[in-house]
């Protein structure tokens, strides 16, 4: 069963779920009617009863996180621009929740490049399988943005305080090797090899308690933690909002874009 909503796709086979951010063209850069679809999605997975959710882009890259131009956009007025950003941001960080709290394993497979606020998504994900093409990268001390979908949240739990430090201060790229290195993803191959590493995980899955693999999860992603996550996911929205309208982060958005062009 196939369902298609424009710039997210949702297949359904063998138990699993995949959904698919579907916006190439902009390299699945993140708006709100994308984070809307999305959000609807897992809804629409979760109420399947899968034995996984598989999440994954089309196109050349994962998500290049907030689209920049879609803020620019909006910057007419400064309560035009903070009701976008809350709305993408927010939207965002309740996405991410839901992934956490899904009631299913969760898989990503990164098919390129994911920066920005995109990065929850990978976070979120109990298993991640990278392409050797992709990596990870904040960009937020080039634009003039305060980390967004748990760069701050979920990422310093991850990999300790001083490396999470490192890397956004001197946005440095993770590539799939380092990130595996890290514990970030579980495992690198071609791209081309990506779905028989996912349809070998979903295998293995299948063979096991589906119950047990519930009861893990909700072990691990207790009502505790995931509020704490929460708490500092509203934390990084707030001074989000706080910096977007600030001068010196319209400049740095409008210079991003020169450089892109």
């Amino acid at each position: 069963m196939t369902s298609r909503t424009g710039q997210v796709v949702i297949d359904e086979a063998d138990g699993a779920v995949r959904v698919r951010l579907n916006r190439p063209t902009r390299h699945n850069a993140l708006v709100p009617e994308l984070v809307v679809e999305l959000d609807d999605a897992l809804d629409q997975a979760a109420g399947r009863d899968p034995t996984a959710l598989v999440l994954t882009g089309n196109g050349a890259s994962f998500s290049t996180g907030g689209d920049i131009s879609g803020f620019l956009s909006h910057a007419g007025s400064r309560e035009e621009l903070l009701g976008y950003a809350e709305e993408l941001v927010g939207g965002l960080h309740e996405v991410v929740l839901k992934l956490l709290s899904f009631p299913a394993p969760v898989l990503a497979a990164v098919n390129g490049p994911v920066t920005g606020g995109a990065t929850g998504l990978v976070l979120a994900a109990d298993m991640v399988a990278m392409s050797e093409q992709a990596f990870l990268q904040p960009y937020y001390c080039t634009v003039g943005f305060s980390p967004d979908g748990g760069w701050t949240a979920l990422l310093p739990e991850r990999i300790g305080t001083a490396k999470a430090l490192q890397i956004q201060y001197l946005n440095e790229r993770i590539s799939a090797d380092e990130a595996q290195a890290l514990g970030l993803a579980a495992c690198v191959c071609a791209r081309s090899e990506l779905d028989g590493v996912i349809a070998q995980w979903l295998r293995m899955l299948e063979t096991g308690s589906r119950a047990t693999h519930r009861a893990t999860r909700k072990n691990i992603w207790d009502d505790v933690r995931l509020e704490q996550v929460r708490m500092r996911l509203d934390r990084e929205k707030s001074r989000f909002l706080d910096l977007i309208v600030q001068p010196d982060t319209l400049a740095g958005m409008k210079a991003f874009l020169q450089k892109r062009a």
